[in-house]
């Protein structure tokens, strides 16, 4: 067997073995709209696609399984909102700042999430005090260099119904304490250095999907409870029971005569 068909076997027979030896389990915890076949085959696709991540996942398989169950869970397509990094000879799942927003549409109580990066050339304002939401403005067609370095970020999301979220902001200062919690950011591959202006978003999105519902069985308990609601509403009223008449007082027996002294009783 060739060097090449060698390398194919073994993927094949690694991960890519686990992924269908668990894939009812997948199944299980994933939510409703996914397709499990469908989670099956683009998994195994990207294993295929990236020879990286196929060894780092066949040296380490358990930290492979745990990402692609946070994927399932989580009702991601792989490679697409959440993705697959081979970082520090461990495979992790990082579900980016996409699908958290993708969460809370998914839910079914917010319409609209904004998201962005505020540069230091641009307009930035926002008082809590008298003002909804930040007032953010930028030259559209500047470039980075002319917008300067990020020093901000903010992120807020428009209800059904038309309220607002709380606003998220972050410094640069608060990011920063972020990206020094995660491992390996001091690594050139880490995704805080690959990737800077999706993880300020990240941040910030994470911070928001705290106020806000995501659970993508959101919309499905919220009919659950108004349908047991409109059950008990429309329940016939139960018939009272008659009211129970007093019961007659006991009479004690009366006796009339005189009262007669046994003899000898003074």
């Amino acid at each position: 067997m060739s060097s090449v068909s060698n390398a194919v076997a073994q993927r094949e027979q690694g991960p890519a073995a686990l992924v269908e030896q668990y894939r009812d389990d997948l199944a299980m915890v994933a939510p409703s709209h996914v397709n499990p076949d469908k989670l099956y085959r683009t998994m195994i696709g990207l294993l295929r696609g990236n020879d990286q991540l196929a060894r780092v996942a066949a040296a380490n398989p358990g930290s492979f399984m745990a990402a692609v169950f946070e994927c399932a869970e989580l009702g991601h397509r792989p490679g697409d909102t959440y993705h697959f990094v081979p970082f520090g000879g461990k495979v992790t799942g990082i579900e980016d700042y996409k699908g958290e927003i993708e969460r809370m549409y998914r839910a079914g109580a917010v319409i609209s999430v904004k998201a962005e990066i505020v540069y230091a050339n641009d307009t930035y304002e926002f008082d809590e005090q008298t003002m909804d939401r930040p007032l953010h403005k930028r030259d559209r067609f500047a470039g980075k260099s002319e917008r300067g370095e990020m020093v901000g970020v903010y992120a807020y999301a428009v209800m059904r119904g038309g309220a607002l979220s709380r606003v998220i902001e972050m410094g640069k200062e608060e990011v920063n304490e972020h990206k020094a919690a995660a491992n390996g950011t001091h690594k050139d591959d880490s995704p805080w250095n690959k990737w800077p202006r999706s993880m300020w978003l990240k941040t910030a999105v994470h911070e928001l999907a705290k106020w806000v519902p995501t659970s993508n069985e959101y919309l499905t308990d919220q009919a659950r409870a108004a349908g047991e609601a409109a059950r008990i509403a429309n329940q016939p009223a139960s018939t009272p029971p008659a009211p129970q008449q007093p019961a007659e007082p006991v009479r004690a027996e009366v006796y009339t005569g005189e009262v007669i002294t046994p003899s000898g009783v003074a």
